[in-house]
């Protein structure tokens, strides 16, 4: 039997490589600061330039670090192999990937149209919600979970949420006076993304576990983010913490998932939501 690991060692990331797809978000920016809190240096990628750019900037006031970060468009191959390269140029090595990317389509247009409804929904827009959301996740798991595989291991994450567990809630979005057939809803495409996350990450921990490489993924709950009021009043109903989570509230689930504390879990879907999918 090995000697015990100290609970703190358990955590250390020192020197460790993390590359964040959707860096440029504010969750991209939350897993990138658990990862440097912890000894780890973060690498952001993101089709967004400007929120590259911010939440580096970020990261360098609150942590004292420089951060490369890439404008990747993780729905192209050759895009994240170029970043692939890159980050290995100057860091030499990759140890994690966060599969954090998506989009999340807006229940209505600025018009108020009723376009997210399932007999309006787009096919173009379909097919670009799965572009990034499970189509960026399998590029990168394609591309970084191959060079962890053959450097030894690594933790691939991904970002699914309740909505991969649980179905949507339309009565959250509905809108007093209008038809039943006119009221909007959370799309279509935000629900399969994040069921498919969960199950790319059943596939992975099975694939590569052999070679060391660990996948799980992680399903947040709703995030404050300056949603009106009557949603969020509705939806925290819904919740028995009463609440909706802090966008800082996922970093203790990022550390146990990125680190050596998590060492024996893999294909597991964590699910952190205020208690909002037991009911």
């Amino acid at each position: 039997m090995s000697n015990p690991v100290s609970s703190k060692d358990l955590f250390d990331l020192q020197g460790k490589v993390a590359v964040i797809t959707g860096g440029g978000g504010m969750l991209g920016y939350q897993h990138a600061a658990t990862i440097a809190s912890l000894g780890g240096q973060p690498v952001l990628l993101d089709i967004d330039p400007a929120g590259l750019e911010r939440n580096a900037r970020a990261l360098r006031d609150e942590f004292a670090i420089d951060v490369l970060v890439l404008q990747t468009d993780i729905t192209r191959l050759d895009q994240v192999q170029a970043a692939r390269e890159a980050i290995l140029q100057q860091h030499g090595a990759i140890a994690i990937l966060i599969n954090n990317a998506a989009r999340n389509p807006k229940v209505e247009d600025a018009d108020g149209m009723n376009f997210s409804r399932l007999e309006n929904f787009p096919s173009d827009q379909w097919q670009l919600d799965i572009d990034v959301g499970l189509g960026g996740a399998f590029n990168c798991s394609k591309v970084f979970g191959a060079h962890m595989a053959q450097a030894g291991g690594g933790v691939i994450v991904n970002i699914a949420s309740d909505l991969g567990v649980i179905a949507p809630d339309q009565r959250l979005y509905q809108v007093e006076g209008r038809a039943p057939h006119l009221q909007p809803v959370k799309p279509v495409t935000y629900s399969v993304v994040k069921h498919g996350l969960i199950g790319l990450t059943k596939y992975l921990a099975t694939y590569w576990c052999e070679q060391g490489v660990r996948c799980n993924s992680l399903s947040p709950g709703g995030v404050y983010a300056g949603q009106n009021d009557v949603f969020v009043s509705k939806l925290v109903k819904l919740i028995p913490m009463g609440r909706m989570a802090r966008p800082d509230e996922y970093r203790g689930a990022i550390a146990f998932l990125c680190s050596d504390a998590s060492s024996y879990l893999n294909g597991t879907n964590l699910v952190v939501d205020g208690g909002r999918s037991v009911w």
